[in-house]
């Protein structure tokens, strides 16, 4: 092995163009491949930017050509040479009408045989990929997602300095607090018995500055939840974090569009068209089954409850008396599409949803085709035409159950026909705000209402009156931008006045002196003058998927964590010595 001695690199690899033929270069790198032919030997050498080909030639320098037969994958070079034009040019390479000759090679350290393959689309377990993470992350595909999201959060940065938001870092050790997910929590050696928790989100103090007077504010910050994880969530995530005083809804919504445009201009190259398309929650719950509805295609869902108000199918009338809730998704044309055992296939698939079952029918020639079909009635068949719109060759998906359970279930079985269907199309950019959520959700678990997003969250001036006398009614000034299905990010405007905020406490099922308890820090500088404020979040790692066109979070992640919360890499987390538990004064009872 050697050092670069005076060697200095000159250019990237993936850089080289035409307009260098003739010059010197010095490039360095790894070696993807090395080929030999008799007096000639190439190497591919690779770094950030792509790919070059390196020629060892032994008319040209035989020293060079000498110690280039030794060159295996992987191994770290750095080559000085002369670009040429390339006899057999490779049209798949960014760089293949060229190819750098080289006068000189050193090789400033070897490789062992790598566990798994350099290389995109390489079949190798997810497992392998993050045991071996710094290998992982030399493949092209990878290193193009990091470079893109290094260029996101520049355009961010760069867009929100310009518009007079100034970056403020907040503490990663703070204050338990409930009313969200579950906290980590960090013991405290100088304070014996008390804990620090990591921050779920900078909430309390975004608010704080704007107290402060900072008026606009940013960051883009890490922060960690220790719940339960799925596929595409982390237990320590990135957020862009806004928040920005003497505003209303729309004012944050306002500059929020820009900035969404401005990242897609620069990251994708396409053009939103600004306003941004806005549908109520309960629209969308209704039409669609979620809050973050996917616009790329159709399949609406219809509540079609009246209908069977006296229906003499049972399922639909126990329904109708008990104030539950029977809708449908109709797919035109489709008949033919769905076989017996392609039904039977989307009715497990709503029972995972918690479903008892999917009724559906299909209309052809004037006749509809149903195990139900006996059970309705000449008037219920001709209103569901009506209402319906349905022609020939429509099927019908019903289900009948408590709302929670239809929208729910209906709503991903859209989702999965639109997949089985091959309707939606990754290159199209579907954007739509969300707005007025309710304030509360009533939590089953608990056996009371909850914050639907946290408790600072201000209602809408003209239900303020109902958050005693009917909570459930109450809507919030919380907005959400929902992009192709996904939530990208949500915020609100927040509660400033004294009164209202206690009002909300109560609500919540606070005391006094639980309020002040976890809270006090803030409802104290509330006491001084605070501007009306409110603000945004966006899941940085979630919107990089989308960005990235990948289809796991972990891709956008430069070393993430498994769905168990553990680094295969790091082999964390792991036991630490009793000294250690010692100075914290904490001792693990269980194995």
């Amino acid at each position: 092995m050697e050092t670069m001695g005076t060697l200095r690199r000159t250019n990237m690899c993936g850089q080289l163009n035409k307009d260098h033929i003739g010059k010197e270069v010095v490039v360095m790198g790894w070696v993807q491949k090395r080929r030999s032919l008799g007096g000639l030997i190439f190497a591919d050498v690779r770094d950030v930017t792509g790919l070059i080909q390196v020629v060892f030639d032994t008319d040209v320098n035989k020293e060079a050509f000498d110690k280039a037969e030794s060159l295996r994958s992987e191994f770290v070079i750095a080559v000085r040479g002369e670009v040429l034009e390339r006899q057999s040019k490779n049209p798949d390479m960014a760089t293949g009408e060229i190819e750098v000759y080289a006068h000189e090679l050193k090789i400033l350290d070897t490789a062992e045989t790598p566990p798994i393959y350099i290389k995109d689309n390489d079949d190798v377990s997810e497992q392998m990929r993050l045991k071996y993470r710094y290998l992982d992350l030399r493949k092209p595909s990878m290193q193009k997602n990091l470079l893109t999201r290094s260029k996101t959060s520049k355009v961010i940065r760069d867009f929100l300095y310009d518009n007079g938001f100034n970056e403020v870092e907040t503490p990663f050790l703070a204050k338990p607090t409930p009313e969200g997910a579950r906290d980590y929590l960090v013991p405290s050696r100088v304070n014996p018995g008390n804990f620090y928790a990591l921050p779920q989100s900078p909430q309390l103090y975004k608010q704080l500055l704007m107290v402060s007077g900072m008026n606009r504010y940013y960051q883009i910050v890490r922060c960690f939840r220790d719940e339960d994880l799925r596929a595409n969530r982390q237990p320590e995530f990135t957020q862009v974090d806004i928040e920005m005083s003497f505003v209303d809804v729309e004012d944050v919504i306002g500059i929020n569009e820009k900035l969404i445009q401005k990242i897609f201009k620069e990251i994708k190259n396409v053009d939103i068209t600004l306003p941004i398309r806005r549908m109520s929650y309960q629209e969308a719950m209704d039409k669609y089954g979620c809050d973050k509805p996917d616009l790329r295609f159709g399949f609406e869902l219809e509540n079609i409850t009246d209908i069977f108000a006296n229906s003499e199918f049972n399922a639909f009338k126990s329904t109708y008396d008990n104030g539950g809730k029977i809708k449908c998704v109709k797919i035109d044309g489709s008949a033919d599409e769905f076989s017996k055992k392609g039904i039977s296939k989307l009715e497990k698939f709503v029972k995972t949803y918690g479903a008892k079952g999917l009724a559906w029918f299909k209309y052809e020639n004037n006749t509809f085709e149903s195990p139900i079909a006996k059970f309705l009635t000449e008037e219920e068949i001709n209103k569901l035409i009506e209402r319906l719109e349905i022609k020939e060759k429509d099927v019908v998906f019903i289900l009948a159950d408590k709302e929670s359970v239809v929208n729910t279930a209906l709503g991903a079985l859209r989702i999965e026909i639109a997949h089985d269907k091959n309707l939606i199309d990754n290159n199209k950019f579907e954007l739509v705000w969300i707005t007025e959520f309710p304030l509360f959700e009533y939590s089953e678990e608990e056996d009371r209402y909850v914050a639907k997003h946290h408790p600072f969250t201000a209602p809408v001036d003209e239900d303020i009156d109902k958050i005693e006398s009917d909570p459930g009614a109450v809507r919030a000034k919380a907005y959400d931008i929902v992009i192709n299905g996904d939530e990208i990010g949500g915020g609100s405007i927040r509660i400033t006045n004294r009164t209202l905020q206690n009002r909300m406490f109560r609500a919540l099922g606070f005391t006094d002196e639980e309020a002040q308890d976890k809270f006090g820090y803030l409802l104290e500088a509330f006491k001084y003058g605070v501007p009306p404020h409110g603000g945004i979040a966006y899941g940085l790692d979630r919107f990089m998927m989308l960005l990235t066109e990948s289809d796991n979070i972990r891709d956008v992640i430069a070393f993430p964590k498994t769905q168990s919360a553990s680094c295969l890499m790091t082999d964390s987390p792991s036991g630490v010595t009793d000294k250690q538990l010692k100075e914290l004064e904490i001792e693990v009872t269980a194995e």
